[in-house]
Formats: structure tokens, sequence, C-alpha cells
């Protein structure tokens, strides 16, 4: 099973309203950057879970019965009377989106350290985390700790920094985060974007080594239209360009990549106890259909991430 931890908000899409200049409408659903993860590996016919702090809100009840709904195993997830974070988007005329998060004291920031499971159960192969929630104080400490934990018993860790200023504006609180879910991680993912955040400009080779100096195997860079790269802790590397499509809105795609790269992995064989990654995963063949899978989330408005049979599997 895949474990996905983190993030629980709603996304609030804001649209005009016609009763006045100042009016708004808006339309939610379920999301957050690791929920989406472990939504596409369970639409890819992966047995998958999530691990957070849920709220007995009613964005929360909503949330619960629509990650059940999807197939995801919340056994490890807690229920908290804090409220739901919130993310509130606008998408700008050329599909990219515009954030607002109301995250102060919510049910998925405020894990502790003595939230965590003792154990997990035997059935977890993967163990991923990203996005707001690995910087948000507790939470971020919190998750950094189960990650480190849950390395060192021998499980495959993933990351996804996806970095959210809007929640955590301290560069120095999300490079610290990242020196520590990257020092446990095999698998890691970020776009360009982060990497300049966290790196400053022209610094991707540098992100690379350094990932793999910390243990990781595989390391991907999306770059949004202009498709994405791997890296191999064996010095292989592959590019590949991005698929031309029309855009809804870009909302999950990252995410998207994330979880067919997972994925593919499991596919191959290359997680659990006996997964080797250098020397034998395709690079090539893995980039090619992330970007096939995220290019079909790019099509459809939100983050609504493809089944295999989208992707003819």
């Amino acid at each position: 099973m895949y474990l996905c931890c983190g993030d629980a908000l709603y996304d609030l899409f804001v649209g005009a309203s016609e009763r006045s200049a100042s009016a708004l409408k808006l339309e939610g659903d379920v999301g957050g950057s690791p929920i989406n993860v472990a939504t596409g590996l369970a639409r890819l016919g992966q047995a998958s879970g999530y691990f957070t702090q849920l709220s007995s809100d009613l964005f929360g009840e909503r949330m619960r019965a629509k990650l059940l709904a999807e197939g995801l195993s919340l056994d490890t997830s807690l229920t908290s009377d804090r409220n739901t974070t919130l993310a509130v988007i606008e998408k700008n005329l050329d599909g990219s989106a515009r954030y607002a998060f109301y995250t102060d004291g919510t049910a998925d920031t405020s894990l502790v350290v003595d939230d965590l499971p003792d154990t997990l159960p035997e059935s977890v192969r993967v163990v991923h985390f990203g996005s707001y929630s690995t910087a948000a104080s507790p939470s971020g400490k919190t998750l950094e700790t189960l990650a480190q934990r849950e390395a060192e018993r021998g499980r495959f860790i993933s990351y996804d920094p996806n970095i959210r200023l809007p929640v955590v504006s301290d560069l120095d609180i999300w490079r610290e985060r990242f020196t520590g879910f990257s020092s446990a991680a095999r698998f890691i993912k970020a776009s360009d974007e982060d990497i300049e955040a966290l790196y400053g400009p022209g610094a991707e080779d540098k992100f690379v080594a350094d990932c793999i100096d910390r243990g990781a195997d595989v390391v991907c860079i999306t770059r949004g239209p202009d498709g994405a790269s791997a890296f191999a802790a064996d010095g292989r590397s592959t590019h590949s360009e991005g698929v031309k499509i029309t855009v809804a809105d870009t909302v999950g795609a990252g995410d998207t990549f994330q979880a067919t790269c997972l994925y593919w992995l499991g596919r191959e064989g290359h997680v659990g106890d006996t997964g080797e990654l250098v020397g034998s995963v395709d690079l090539e063949g893995m980039v090619k259909l992330a970007l096939q899978a995220a290019a079909i989330t790019c099509t459809r408005n939100g983050a609504d991430l493809p089944r295999l049979a989208d992707l003819g599997l």
C-alpha cells in the first residue's frame, strides 16, 4: 500500500457573481497535494491510504466521505475538532492558479509527535510527503519525524516540497524541512519554481546533486509546459518535452506526475523490501507516462486525476 501524509484541505474556486461587482461564487472540492497523490494512485489501481488529522466540521465530514469513495484507507487518520484548512483559488487567464490559504490552527497543520502511530501497517510499502503540512508548525516537524523513522525502518520514502509561501512565508523554514525530508527520501520530485525558491536561479544541478548525496535514487524536475527531467544516482538522466494540449487549468498537474511516477516504480518492482532503483529503472518510460497523465489533468477543471483507462493501461 502507498500511504500519503499531510495536507487535508478544501479547494474553493472563485467565480464572478452577477449579483454585484463585489459578490463571488465559490465552488469547492477536496484538495491538497498529498491527497491528490493518494487519489491518483487509487485511480491507477493501487492500494492507497492517507494519514492526517481530519476535521469533524462540515468540510471534514465531506472530505472523509470523498476519500473513502475514492477507495482510500483512513485507518491511520485521526479526527480533530479544529477547522479544516481552506484554499481559495482564482484562475489566471493562462490557466495557472493564484492561491490564498487559511491554515491558522487548522486540523492538518496541528499534528504533534504524540499523534504518530507507533507502527504503520505491514502492507505499507511507500510513504509519501509534501506541501505546506511539511513546513507548517507543528505538523512539519512531526511529519519529518515520521519520514525519518520509516526510512530507518526500511520503507521507501517519496517527497515533493511543493512550496506554498502563502502558508509558510519563511524560506529558511522550507529549506530546513527540505534538508530533513530529502535525507529520508529515495524518490524526490520538485518543480523548477520550487528549486529556484530553495536554491536561487540556475541551481538545478546543485539541487539534484544534493538530493542524491543525501540518498535519493531518482530525482525528477517538472517544468510545466516545458516537460520534465529525471536523474538517477548512477548518473543516468532523461528529459521529455511537455504534451501539447488545451489547458483548462493546472491544478493537480504536479501531483498527477508524482502519483504516476510512484505507480510506475511500483508496477516495475522498484519499491518494497526488495525494490532496487539504480541501474534498472526506465527513466524515459516513467517520465513520458507521468507527463501524459499530467496533461490529462490539465485538460480538466480542478484536480481531476486520470484513471488507468485514460492512460490506455
